[in-house]
């Protein structure tokens, strides 16, 4: 619970920003001074539900909001009759819950929801909650980001009637990416050169867990990022007992600035290079941001994909 109470820290932090819409409302709507607030409606799971409570939840998390919408104030400071901080605040707390359900039930909750702004036909609130949705979901610098979890509403953003005709390219791009080594699927397979000069290939490396990570030397967040999987209890305990192996490679063109500074990764650690640049070139990985951590399974299969550090470590703690 640790981790998770870290997680909410972090997506409240991120809810002092404004979440952003253009206002608009109907043409023969009232004056939107006129009609009621109300705080974000939270969900009330019965005592006793098959499923759980946090399942329920998520199934669940927006139905009373979008209920008769439209009789509540939408303006430039309420969608939906919420303040635009608290409906943000409450989508984070959606987010989080994501990661508290099994990841079908999660896709299946961001595919609904889109759903319902494509059947409340509300401006304002689409675009405030497909630009929530985006920055928790999708922005690398989320810590509560799932593509995963992202992937079935962009489709729908591609393909449906909700998102402009010119944004339409965009999010079919960001699908197509997020459907690339999605969780549970193959890791693609490359191969790099090692700080011995050996060309390796990723399947070559066997272990029970494999964490790669794409990094960069002279990346702050990088660093910051050794420094936790380094001081990480839980990395140290599966690594030891050779159940968890890491490998972080470097994706760019700067060879040289990384060999210079490659005494600076984990002697414990596979560090190497990609000698062929297919990686970023070919966007065999889609790397949008370094560090970005992918954990894989005995076989290869994707279990994670660009995951944020609290949720692995969280992960990870729960295996020994």
């Amino acid at each position: 619970m640790g981790g998770l109470k870290r997680i909410l820290q972090g997506v409240l932090l991120l809810a002092v920003l404004a979440a952003c819409g253009r206002g608009k409302t109907g043409e023969s709507a009232p004056a939107p001074a006129a009609l009621p607030t109300r705080v974000f409606p939270r969900v009330q799971p019965p005592q006793m539900h098959p499923d759980g409570p946090v399942i329920y939840t998520v199934d669940h998390f927006w139905d009373a909001y979008f209920a008769d919408l439209g009789k509540y104030r939408t303006d430039s400071l309420y969608l939906g009759g919420v303040e635009k901080i608290r409906l943000e605040e409450a989508y984070g707390l959606f987010a989080t819950l994501l990661w508290n359900v099994p990841p079908e039930t999660a896709k299946a909750s961001t595919e609904r929801l889109y759903d319902q702004l494509a059947a409340a036909k509300n401006p304002a609130v689409t675009d405030a909650l497909v630009e929530l949705t985006s920055r928790y979901l999708y922005d690398p610098n989320s810590p509560v980001r799932c593509e995963d979890f992202y992937r079935p509403f962009v489709e729908k953003l591609a393909e449906g009637d909700l998102a402009p005709e010119d944004m339409k390219p965009q999010y079919g791009f960001q699908a197509r990416m997020c459907a690339m080594n999605a969780m549970g699927t193959p890791a693609a397979d490359f191969a790099f050169t090692d700080t011995r000069g050996r060309k390796r290939t990723l399947y070559g490396i066997e272990a029970e867990y494999l964490l790669l990570i794409f990094g960069n030397p002279d990346c702050t967040a990088c660093k910051d990022l050794v420094v936790q999987m380094e001081s990480s209890p839980a990395v140290a305990e599966l690594g030891a007992s050779g159940r968890l192996k890491v490998v972080d490679i470097f994706i760019d063109r700067e060879v040289d600035q990384w060999k210079a500074r490659v005494a600076d990764y984990p002697a414990a650690w596979i560090n190497g290079y990609d000698h062929t640049f297919t990686i970023r070139d070919d966007i065999l990985y889609n790397v949008r941001a370094v560090p970005s951590m992918y954990l894989l399974d005995k076989d290869k299969r994707v279990i994670f994909k660009d995951v944020p550090p609290e949720i692995l470590l969280t992960y990870l703690s729960m295996l020994g």
